[in-house]
């Protein structure tokens, strides 16, 4: 595939697409009390606002990336910004939760097409080390507005109200479109395989179901039967989705030969695993901050700089080491240094002293997971054919989501507690993050030496 013409012009441009996503996905968390006394919403309708936007974004990431295999970056990267802007104004304009809840969902479904698109041009776009570089320099790029959001989105609900969080979005969708038009190319991969319509339909079902049952299974009263049986359908509709796959051969949109190393399945556990922890610690630190230290919305935000600044720095040193070295060490190492940061904040009590308990942790983690992001992403995708790799992005990208689903799901006691329930739950979710961030280190281990 020809390489464009302004290499530089892609990466800014992708980056500027994905940023969207990555920023919303933690933005929202420092609204979530102002949105839920302007629309009088109670702690399951919190709930709502991240799972509405969770739930599409799991269900379609894969889909979205085989969209793009099939009918080309460039146009699925358009048109999934745009969905993603339109949905934005309507969560801005929104008179009631229902409709912020219809906008958010619109929110997940442009998140799923451009999300995979994005990274999986620049693989097109960067060869051999140049690519590891710049897939380091999205990754880090991504993790950084991810904690950027809540200060930026602190400083828009103090200064404007919740809904600026939402406008602030058109000018920067309007910017990555401009910039896909100019600099990504409309071509399409030759070896691109016929969009396989019926695994495409049911993988969507499949995840949808899985993610909906997760999402059941939170709900304070409910007895877990509801929640049992939408999963066993989406197990059953993955199940099928599986079959389907190994008799289409290379027709799949996902071949089977992705699954069939050991190194390939290690990658997958360890996406889920760390991207659960780091998307609970996006959600609970904040909320936490306001909760039981009285911090505003901007203060809660500014709380989270740590990491933002430590992964923009950090991130692409730890990429190019891990072309040196390998992935293997940084993805054992960086996770286990996360988890003993994660630790660290357990000495938040009741009064939470920002310099003495709140940023140590938060330094440790942010090291942490800027050993291991970086080179994760590159990781993954070298694992792939050039062809495939809007489908193995997608894949990475809903595994990724579906952690941070699981997670807040199970975050749902901390957001309905207050006084000193609080801060026990508090203190229980962060050992359930630290064991998570442990665990995704472990299964580094079944790396080749030297890296993925």
């Amino acid at each position: 595939m020809p390489l464009p013409k302004h290499p530089t012009g892609a990466l800014v441009t992708t980056v500027l697409a994905s940023s969207l996503a990555f920023i919303d996905s933690s933005v929202v968390n420092v609204g979530l009390r102002a949105i839920g006394d302007s629309l009088h919403s109670d702690a399951s309708g919190l709930d709502w606002t991240i799972n509405a936007y969770l739930l599409p974004l799991s269900a379609l990431l894969l889909t979205g990336g085989a969209l793009g295999d099939q009918l080309g970056r460039r146009f699925m990267l358009v048109t999934g910004i745009s969905i993603f802007a339109v949905a934005s104004l309507i969560c801005a304009m929104a008179p009631n939760l229902a409709w912020l809840l219809v906008g958010r969902g619109g929110q997940g479904l442009g998140a799923a097409i451009l999300m995979p698109n994005s990274l999986a041009v620049l693989s097109d776009t960067f060869q051999g080390e140049a690519r590891g570089k710049a897939v380091g320099f999205w990754a880090s790029a991504g993790a950084g507005a991810s904690a950027i959001g809540p200060l930026l989105g602190g400083f828009l609900i103090d200064h404007f109200g919740w809904r600026s969080i939402f406008i602030i979005n058109l000018p920067l969708a309007a910017a990555a479109i401009i910039g896909a038009l100019i600099f990504v190319p409309a071509n399409r991969h030759k070896g691109a395989v016929t969009l396989d319509a019926g695994g495409a339909l049911i993988v969507t079902l499949g995840l949808f179901c899985l993610t909906w049952g997760i999402i059941l299974a939170s709900v304070p009263g409910n007895r877990g039967f509801t929640s049992a049986i939408t999963i066993g359908l989406g197990l059953a509709a993955m199940a099928g989705f599986l079959l389907l796959e190994r008799r289409l051969g290379n027709r799949a949109m996902m071949p089977l030969a992705l699954f069939s190393s050991y190194e390939f399945a290690g990658l997958t556990a360890l996406t889920f695993l760390l991207y659960a922890a780091m998307g609970s610690l996006f959600m609970i630190i904040p909320f936490i901050l306001i909760g039981l230290g009285g911090y505003d919305a901007t203060a809660a935000g500014a709380a989270l700089l740590p990491l933002p600044v430590i992964l923009g720095i950090a991130s692409p040193t730890f990429g190019r080491l891990a072309g040196r070295i390998g992935a293997r060490p940084l993805l054992i190492g960086g996770p286990l240094v996360a988890a003993a940061g994660t630790l660290l904040l357990l000495r938040i009590g009741p009064q939470p002293g920002y310099l003495a308990t709140v940023a140590p942790g938060l330094i440790v983690i942010a090291i942490g997971m800027s050993c291991a992001v970086a080179p994760l992403t590159t990781a993954v995708l070298s694992s792939v054919d050039q062809t495939h790799t809007g489908v193995a992005s997608g894949l990475n990208s809903a595994v990724a989501r579906t952690g941070s689903l699981l997670a807040i799901a199970m975050l749902s006691g901390v957001l309905a507690a207050q006084g000193a329930e609080l801060l026990s739950a508090f203190h229980a979710a962060l050992i359930s993050i630290a064991a998570a961030c442990a665990l995704s280190g472990c299964c580094a281990l079944i790396l080749r030496k030297g890296g993925a």
